[in-house]
């Protein structure tokens, strides 16, 4: 990167807001080894001996480590390390990952999550991570969880768009889910999105629904979106 492209970023806030994160963790650690010791050592032995040489794109996922520390930097951007003991809503929960990190901190943790990979199934039972099987689709509300959240989450979100076409939800969608949302947090929770890249310029949004999400109170930064508490 130029020299000059550099010190223009210094004078961004967006810089000077992930610099503060990196600092929070230094200031407020959470260790990966204590967590990963939780793990039945045999049982992910056994998975990690199944995918090994697998060219399946989910096979990754196999490598619990690297995935554990990716997912606790996310609770603790979102001080989940910091707080009170909350109900955790994550969509797409994939292996669960997140949520097993969240049940070491005290949370009550569900996924929500289609079931087609079986490695994902695998990590699932391995951690002792609770999923309902759902598949989120445009104008269809999400089904009865039996509770409500204090925190939604959606990390490298996939159910916004149509495999393999160049189709992502556009403001109507959101709108829909972002309302459908609501019923399913209690007073005061939050819903936190961040998105996957799309389209040739590998953009997080358009303009349009940047405008969207910050005519809905949003703090948006990047490919994180943090809507306002539920009221």
């Amino acid at each position: 990167m130029k020299l000059s492209l550099k010190i223009a970023k210094l004078g961004q806030p967006l810089t000077y807001r992930r610099a503060w994160r990196r600092a929070e963790r230094v200031l407020h650690p959470l260790p990966l080894e204590p967590i990963f010791r939780r793990i039945d050592q045999a049982k992910l032995a056994a998975i990690q001996a199944q995918s090994a040489g697998s060219k399946e794109h989910y096979a990754k996922y196999a490598d619990v480590r690297r995935w554990l520390r990716l997912n606790i930097i996310r609770a603790q951007d979102l001080k989940l390390h910091r707080c009170p003991p909350k109900s955790v809503l994550d969509l797409g929960c994939g292996g669960g990952f997140f949520l097993f990190v969240c049940q070491q901190l005290g949370h009550a943790c569900l996924g929500l999550d289609i079931d087609e990979f079986p490695l994902f199934t695998q990590l699932l039972d391995l951690f002792g991570v609770e999923r309902r099987v759902w598949t989120i689709t445009p104008f269809e509300p999400l089904p009865d969880l039996g509770r409500k959240f204090d925190l939604v989450t959606a990390f490298s979100i996939d159910f916004n768009r149509i495999s393999k076409q160049d189709w992502w939800w556009g403001p109507e969608q959101w709108a829909f889910f972002l309302d459908d949302l609501k019923r399913h947090l209690n007073p005061g929770g939050h819903v936190f999105l961040a998105l996957n890249p799309s389209g040739p310029k590998k953009e997080f949004y358009t303009p349009e629904l940047r405008d969207f999400f910050l005519s809905r109170g949003a703090s948006v930064e990047r490919e994180n979106v943090l809507f306002p508490p539920n009221d």
